[in-house]
């Protein structure tokens, strides 16, 4: 889950928690609230009423100890005078209750204030009730509206916060994609500042620039290194070679000694192979290699296959060109002779016996694609995983493996900006994948 997204969601949720508590806190306070304001009206209503005992009709029924009840037009309200045992000692106790009462034939729920006075000698129970009814419904409705709010809020909070966290994190993610995703060579690295008012980011852009910066230094360090060396060995090994081919031919040798002057020329010259592909990739690496021509594939793998007929022919292989289409790229031909040469050369050199090699294309969407298939030893995952590594050899027979062919493909095709992919299946062959994308 993206950092984003959690940010959202843990501030959504926070202010949720809040939202349902104050909310929950409301639905719980409504009743205690409509109640008391009831209850005050109520007693209010009684001190009235205690006040105008000695006038009008209700002092007539007090007169005749008989009860007097009073209800208005919408039954909402009531006032009942009963008669009650005498009680000299009264006080103003306040009774509240809730109770239901038929008044013509309806049911109707009352808050009831319920208070025992004295008047002219006699006692009486004051009951002054008021209907819930309206107050119910107005709990009903306040839930709603509550519940209503709750949701709103919700929504509001959770797309507040999408947008506000993406604005937050779109630096973060500016810094990942450049710095990092799209980084292939440390050499191409942008060191530009990614624009942000957050000092976390800059210190994390500030850290991801040095850090290449010492990569960057260590790569050009590496590079040269290995240009250098490979250059400076060329020349002895040259003299060497000149010199033990001289022996060869001008001095008298035991069999023993000639054999072992063409071991140590061989030894040579396979050490001069690994210093020419290690140059080779350093050259490539550096970009000093032009990239203007125009690369007829079809016609590098025609040639191959023509230089690469003898092997073939030699191992019985059936080779097999289903090219269909004619595709050139701008680059540099003599890489891309290197680069298909070694891939078929592998295909060959690790191919069984009267196995066969296919190579195919297809064109998708601007994007052309080569693979070449073969039915040979094949890698595990682990193998592919490590193929383009320097000095990486297969575990078969193969003698005249460097472990360089495959590190100078990778190489090749970074400096053409080709996607390469290989499939493998242990024991039953291999398929490299080229993929040209017209751009």
């Amino acid at each position: 889950m993206k950092l984003q997204v959690k940010l959202a969601l843990y501030n959504t949720l926070t202010k949720v928690a809040i939202i349902l508590f104050t909310g929950l806190l409301i639905l719980l306070s409504i009743e205690k609230i409509s109640y008391n304001h009831i209850e005050v009206r109520l007693e209010d209503n009684k001190e009235e009423t205690l006040r105008h005992l000695s006038t009008g009709e209700i002092n007539n029924f007090l007169n005749r100890q008989k009860e007097y009840t009073d209800y208005n037009i919408l039954k909402e309200e009531f006032i009942t005078i009963t008669p009650a045992k005498y009680n000299p000692k009264t006080s103003n106790a306040i009774k509240f209750s809730t109770e239901s009462r038929r008044v013509d034939n309806n049911i109707q729920i009352y808050r009831i204030l319920s208070h025992q006075f004295n008047f002219n000698g006699h006692s009486y129970l004051l009951q002054i009730g008021e209907a819930i009814e309206s107050v119910e419904e107005l709990k009903s409705i306040i839930k709603k509206f509550t519940l209503l709010v709750l949701f709103i809020a919700l929504v509001l909070t959770l797309i507040s916060d999408l947008v506000f966290t993406k604005f937050l994190l779109a630096p973060f993610y500016k810094i990942i994609d450049r710095k990092l995703i799209k980084v292939n060579d440390p050499m191409n690295f942008d060191y530009e500042k990614i624009k942000t008012t957050t000092q976390d980011f800059e210190m994390l852009d500030d850290s991801i620039s040095s850090l290449m910066k010492k990569i960057s230094n260590l790569f050009i360090l590496e590079k040269q290194f290995i240009a250098n060396v490979s250059h400076e060995l060329l020349t002895p090994i040259s003299i060497i070679s000149s010199r033990l081919e001289n022996i060869l031919l001008h001095e008298e040798l035991s069999e023993g000694s000639e054999n072992k002057m063409h071991a140590s020329l061989k030894t040579l010259n396979r050490l001069k192979s690994i210093i020419n592909s290690l140059l080779l990739i350093s050259k490539v690496e550096n970009n000093q290699f032009n990239k203007a021509d125009v690369v007829m594939l079809a016609g590098v793998i025609k040639e191959i296959h023509e230089e690469l007929e003898d092997r073939i022919i030699e191992k019985q292989i059936k080779f097999t060109n289903h090219l269909k289409y004619i595709y050139s790229i701008q680059g540099n031909r003599p890489l891309m002779h290197t680069l298909l040469f070694n891939i078929i050369n592998n295909s060959i050199k690790y191919n069984n016996i009267k196995g066969t090699i296919t190579i195919s294309d297809q064109l998708t969407d601007d994007i052309y694609s080569i693979t070449i298939t073969d039915t040979g030893a094949g890698m595990d995952q682990k193998q592919i995983e490590s193929a383009f590594n320097r000095f990486e050899k297969l575990d078969t027979d193969e003698k005249e493996s460097y472990g360089l062919g495959l590190a100078i493909v990778k190489s090749i095709t970074a400096f053409h900006n080709i996607k390469v992919k290989i499939d493998s299946v242990k024991d039953q062959g291999t398929s490299v994948k080229l993929i040209f994308n017209r751009e």
